[in-house]
């Protein structure tokens, strides 16, 4: 009986790994190719595997595509009540480092405003916890009201504007563009910290 459940628990991890090197392997064949250039061919032959094997996890190039997106997030991911002003300056820095998962989630996030995207939903539903999450950072940091006099819910949707223009400026000078620089100079912007 325990035998069973060992093989078992060795196929789901086994399934696992598998599943996680796909959706590594998408990401690059997506940064180089772009979501509509990348087949899942491409993605089973960089893993070794058949498309039909590859059907095996993920049934679709949709589906993929939300896992990929799902995953990144998840490799980001920060319990929200730890998110502070400094840290999202963290958070560019990071991104600055590693130009091939921003340029995929640029790319795709780009491609999403199409109607009946795949990835729509995924990036609609994200950006609405993403404004909540910013508004809970700002209100943190400055109270009810920021030193110009707007709500944490008004800036929200600006702050998170900020982050991405400057991902595209970047992605597309990055030698003219000094990024995590900029972000620090909005931060600056925004005021000084409430008593």
């Amino acid at each position: 009986m325990s035998y069973g459940g060992h093989m078992t628990t060795t196929r789901a991890i086994k399934g696992a790994e598998r599943r996680a090197e796909i959706l590594r392997a998408a990401l690059v064949v997506i940064a180089e190719r772009g979501y509509r250039g990348a087949s899942l061919g491409a993605v089973a032959e960089r893993v070794g595997l058949t498309q039909q094997g590859l059907l095996h996890y993920f049934p679709t190039k949709e589906a993929m595509l939300v896992a990929v997106l799902e995953e990144r997030d998840q490799w980001d991911a920060m319990p929200d009540s730890q998110w502070r002003l400094d840290l999202l300056a963290s958070l560019v820095d990071y991104n600055a480092m590693r130009p091939g998962i921003v340029q995929t989630f640029s790319a795709l996030l780009g491609e999403s405003v199409t109607e009946e995207h795949p990835a729509r939903e995924f990036f609609t539903g994200r950006y609405e916890a993403v404004r909540a999450n910013m508004a809970a950072v700002l209100r943190c940091e400055y109270g009810e009201r920021l030193p110009s006099g707007l709500t944490p819910e008004r800036a929200a949707p600006l702050l998170v504007a900020v982050m991405d223009g400057l991902q595209y400026q970047w992605l597309l000078a990055p030698e003219k563009v000094d990024m995590p620089g900029a972000f620090r100079d909005f931060l600056t912007l925004l005021g000084e910290k409430g008593s």
